[in-house]
Parts: structure tokens; sequence; C-alpha cells
């Protein structure tokens, strides 16, 4: 799996005019399933973005996690992010999961996440929304998880 995390002092989906989720400070999650990812992968990915040290503590270092601070976490299906574009000009999306296999892997995602993180919003799967962010910092780290190779 991969994601693009950005820290936020605020972000916000919308899809049309409909307001399908927004957070205060926090992490506004860009995620995209790949072909042959599975749990494992997402709880792995999870598990770092709830730790990953990336707020600022009173010293001003980065030195705390979302967890620590009690932010947001806004998690946006994203598909895009396979995308390859050695071949030419125009990106192949070959390297992203199937439709149901991604919609399965970011449902299981935004589940774990609410088990152990509060509050937890969602943009909506395949849907065309417009994300609204003020980033913080700015702050952006790209994350992937690799799922193990065939024996």
């Amino acid at each position: 799996m991969k994601a693009v995390l950005q820290r936020v002092r605020e972000a916000r989906v919308l899809v049309g005019a409909e307001l399908v989720g927004e957070i205060g400070p926090g992490l506004l999650v860009l995620l995209c399933a790949e072909r042959g990812d599975a749990e494992a992968q997402a709880d792995k990915l999870l598990a770092k973005i709830l730790k990953l040290r990336i707020f600022s503590d009173a010293a001003g270092k980065m030195n705390l996690s979302l967890q620590d601070v009690a932010g947001g976490l806004l998690v946006v299906s994203q598909f895009t992010l396979a995308a390859d574009a050695s071949g030419g000009n125009r990106p192949s999306f070959t390297g992203a999961a199937l439709p149901e296999d991604g919609r399965r892997l970011y449902d299981y995602f935004v589940a774990q996440a609410r088990l152990v993180h509060q509050p937890v919003q969602t943009g909506r799967f395949g849907a065309d929304m417009q994300v609204h962010l003020v980033n913080d910092g700015p702050v952006t780290i790209p994350l992937h998880t690799s799922a193990a190779p065939a024996a």
C-alpha cells in the first residue's frame, strides 16, 4: 500500500456540494492499495501512520505522533498514487489494486483506524472528490508497504 501523509491544520472532502469528511489539526492520508496488497500491509501502514513523530513538541521539534496530539485522521482513497509514468506521457495505473480489492482494503484500513484512534473521517471511495486542506509546515511524507515477495 502507498500513502501520502500531509500534516494539516484542517482538511475537508466534498463530493459535489456535500461535505463528506472534515478534521481540524491532524493528518490527511491519501491512500492507495496496490495489486498484491492484503490486510497485513494495511495494518503495517496504519501502525506507522499513528506512531510517526511528525508533530512538534514544546521545544518545536517533530517529536510527537498523531496519537500523542490526539489529532484527526482524514483518509481519502487515491488510486493515482499507483501511477507509472515511465513509459510515456500518459500514466498507467495497472499497479493499483482492482476496484473491489481497493475498496475492501480501504474499508478495512478505515475500520481498523477507528478501533484505535478518534476522530477518523473519510472521503468517498471511487467518487470525484474535492479535497481542501491547509498543510501545516508544510509537512508531506510518502509511505509505502510492500507485499512480501512470492516464494
